[in-house]
């Protein structure tokens, strides 16, 4: 990413929510250089286009003045940024194999895949209407989903594991993904292909008989 507008996010992250005038000071402060609100402006109408950060508010001033608009993170910057979640799931995913037998890990992560298929709200369609509904809802959760028909059926492809570093080590997030996709189609699939096994998609078949008209 550009240093400049990586340095807006710095300072959105740090503080909330800023003005032009403020990130314009920071910058200034941290860089020893002259940058204008022109060019902050160039740079957040930028962040804005990549949906990294959201549309301006009207901040009213305590003194004296025109109102300001500020500017904020939005959900998708967030993801700019380290975190620690695969760490964290892979020790929780270690603790519930060395404390539970296996078929106790696999009704949990059935209650996962089981959960998040209700939350999709799956609504009752035509199976082509189905798919493309499917597809949405997986892309909203970070896989990158698209679908095909073939003379076999309907192939449904992931190019994104959400999880991809703790999958390797753990194949019960894989098996959670093959029920997950099991209950939004409503017909159990057969893996095609896998990212885990140096694969580029993640593929499953659903025979059109079995998918629900």
């Amino acid at each position: 990413m550009q240093e400049t507008r990586r340095y807006i996010l710095d300072i959105l992250r740090r503080q909330g929510t800023a003005t032009v005038d403020e990130i314009v000071d920071q910058l200034r402060a941290a860089r020893g250089d002259d940058i204008t609100s022109v060019t902050v402006r160039h740079h957040l109408a930028r962040l804005q286009e990549e949906d990294l950060i959201t549309s301006p508010q009207l901040r009213r001033r305590a003194t004296p003045g025109r109102p300001q608009h500020v500017y904020a993170l939005s959900p998708k910057a967030r993801e700019q940024f380290p975190s620690n979640y695969q760490r964290l799931l892979t020790s929780m995913l270690d603790e519930l194999r060395r404390h539970l037998p296996a078929d106790g890990v696999n009704v949990i992560m059935d209650g996962v895949a089981q959960s998040w298929a209700r939350s999709a709200g799956m609504p009752d369609l035509p199976v082509h209407e189905r798919m493309d509904f499917v597809v949405h809802y997986l892309n909203q959760q970070g896989y990158e989903a698209h679908w095909e028909t073939t003379g076999d059926g309907i192939v449904l492809h992931t190019t994104n594991c959400p999880y991809h570093t703790v999958a390797e080590e753990n194949g019960a997030l894989c098996d959670m993904d093959m029920r997950l996709v099991a209950m939004l189609v409503e017909g159990p699939p057969r893996r095609l292909s896998h990212i885990v096994a140096g694969d580029q998609t993640c593929s499953y078949l659903i025979p059109l008989q079995q998918v629900r008209q």
